[in-house]
């Protein structure tokens, strides 16, 4: 009988790397789930949850294909609080399913040396309770700042509305059980990697 897996839950702002780490464990041979991708299979074509967004937003919110035109509801609901409420409630509980059926399943599973989900909205999202440990990847902000302006093609006005849309990052860092700092070069971010995957397969193996 083996022990439970261990669930690391990653998160952080935009911008700060989140991605980047998760796939560094999942190159370590954890098994990543995320929270973007499930967000993407919620809200496929012919969803509930596709169909409440709909209502809510209209027509615009859709590809001429009939896919969700991501981008548009991020520019939607970037502006508008009220309309990011909106778009959580109708997306969070559809997520969660999701969430809770796949790692409930890894939990489960025999040989697996850790699992990871990458979850951009875990605090937000009142997620917690789906992991078992917490990492924060923090980032200084001038750095995330410019990150975001380059990498999304962003006006300096638009990445800082995306930043304050959030929650603080000192807030997330306050509820964290482990911090990558990702500020620097991507070798540094990777060394907190490997230490962090030492010190959580120490870990596993006292629990088994």
């Amino acid at each position: 009988m083996h022990a439970d897996n261990l669930i690391l839950g990653i998160t952080g702002n935009i911008a700060s790397g989140k991605s980047m780490i998760a796939e560094a464990f999942a190159r370590k041979g954890a098994a990543l789930v995320s929270a973007d991708q499930l967000a993407r299979e919620a809200v496929a074509p012919g969803s509930p949850a596709l169909k409440k967004l709909l209502k809510r937003f209209g027509a615009r919110i859709l590809l001429k294909n009939g896919e969700l035109n991501r981008e548009m509801l991020g520019q939607i609901v970037f502006a508008d609080a009220q309309a990011r409420e909106a778009l959580n409630q109708i997306t969070h509980p559809a997520i969660a399913d999701l969430a809770v059926t796949r790692l409930q399943h890894l939990k489960r599973a025999a040989g697996i040396p850790l699992i990871v989900y990458e979850a951009p909205l875990l605090f937000e999202a009142g997620a917690e309770g789906r992991v078992d440990r917490i990492l924060v990847v923090k980032i200084d902000p001038e750095i995330q700042l410019q990150r975001l302006m380059r990498r999304d093609q962003l006006s300096e006005a638009a990445a800082w509305q995306r930043i304050r849309a959030q929650m603080p990052q000192q807030e997330k860092l306050a509820r964290a059980d482990y911090v990558i700092d990702n500020s620097g070069p991507v070798s540094e971010a990777l060394d907190q990697v490997e230490r962090l995957w030492s010190q959580l397969q120490g870990e596993r193996s006292e629990i088994d």
